[in-house]
């Protein structure tokens, strides 16, 4: 674990489906700009969904793939 891990607001979407771990990221980015994330979900499609928004949007994503059904997500706005 980071430096940044350690100190990130976490969102934890596990367990639910897409676009739940989007909107829920989306719904923190907003309320707590200039901070870390770290976006927890079990949905495989979180995959492109939030590497494509991030990319969009300019922000710094470091996929972790923890499981064939757990993924992280180290986000930085």
């Amino acid at each position: 674990m980071t430096e940044n891990s350690l100190t990130a607001i976490i969102v934890d979407a596990m367990g639910k489906p897409c676009p739940m771990p989007l909107l829920m990221l989306k719904k923190a980015l907003k309320n707590n700009a200039g901070k870390v994330f770290l976006l927890k979900s079990s949905d495989p499609h979180s995959q492109q969904d939030v590497s494509r928004y991030c990319q969009l949007h300019d922000l710094d994503c470091r996929p972790h793939k923890i499981s064939d059904y757990e993924y992280h997500y180290l986000i930085e706005s």
